[in-house]
């Protein structure tokens, strides 16, 4: 029997055991994710104030949704977010995470210092800076620095941009991590053949780092753009979605359709579209960026 075959018969003997490993997650998968959805779907097609018995209503729920231009307003503002906090996480994360890759010692009190967001909850930093930014009693209100004087929570020409701000403090320790992984693994040689030929830090980091970093920037990308239509928590607790509709995202929208106005069926509609959109964001990016087809880009692989 040739070398191949013997591979292909060890490999075709230790199918079984992984994937019977694997049932107890997929069955948590399906009881906790799958199943919920489906139920919401149902429950879009119904009008039900959250007691007695759902009834039937068809399409109505979907119509109003996909003509209530407050959830077209809600449509735009998780765009924006989506796209204000990616490009705000993305550039400062990348650069902290390669110069975090480092090996001097002090990198590591720095990274200490920069992971601390990451232990906060989202409540705890949303109730900081709501009072770190009070009007009246914030850090600012002094008057010190008088262009940092102003209603960073209560203007709604400035809330929603302060909103992402802080949504991006709260996340770019995270990203940080995964891009000091992805840059520990550019192979050391290639910095030292790039520095023989002349090449300064800026053209290694353009023409090594970046390509190298290509599937952690994808991964990055991704949960960047998909988390950015399940924030609540910070900004329900910041402004409730206000002032105004400002900063009345979907999620927002969601809750405050269900568990404010008792519209259940309409909610679980919003739900749907939500979770719609999430998968469609990240299989669009797994395909135009060719994730899929991933292969290692470690020195002699």
């Amino acid at each position: 029997m040739s070398v191949t075959a013997n591979r292909k018969a060890d490999v075709g003997s230790h199918v079984g055991p992984p994937a019977l490993l694997s049932v107890p997650a997929l069955a948590m998968f399906g009881l906790f994710a799958i199943l919920p959805l489906f139920v919401a779907l149902g429950l879009s097609f119904t009008e039900w104030n959250g007691l007695g018995s759902p009834e039937w209503v068809g399409f109505d729920n979907w119509q109003t949704i996909f003509t209530d231009p407050a959830i077209a307003h809600s449509v735009g503002l998780t765009l924006g977010l989506m796209l204000l906090s990616w490009a705000i996480q993305t550039p400062i994360a990348m650069l902290l995470g390669v110069f975090l890759a480092g090996s001097q010692r002090y990198r590591e009190i720095l990274a200490i210092i920069y992971f601390v967001p990451l232990l906060l909850s989202s409540a705890a930093i949303a109730i900081a800076f709501r009072n770190l930014l009070d009007p009246n009693f914030g850090v600012f209100a002094s008057g010190w620095l008088p262009f940092l004087d102003q209603n960073w929570l209560g203007n709604p020409d400035l809330v929603f941009v302060t909103i992402t701000l802080i949504i991006s403090w709260q996340f770019i320790p995270f990203h940080t991590l995964l891009y000091q992984g992805g840059a520990r693994q550019v192979p050391q040689s290639m910095y030292e053949a790039a520095a023989l030929d002349g090449a300064g830090r800026i053209r290694q980091f353009i023409s090594i780092t970046l390509p190298q970093l290509k599937y952690t920037i994808v991964t990055s990308s991704t949960l960047m753009l998909v988390g950015a239509i399940t924030y609540f928590d910070l900004i329900w607790i910041l402004t409730q979605g206000g002032p105004g509709d400002a900063t009345d995202i979907l999620p927002i929208a969601m809750y405050k359709t269900g568990f404010v106005a008792n519209q259940m069926g309409e909610a679980s509609a919003i739900a749907v579209v939500l979770a719609i959109f999430g998968m469609t964001i990240s299989l669009t990016i797994t395909k135009l960026s060719g994730f899929s087809r991933m292969e290692s880009q470690m020195e002699g692989e």
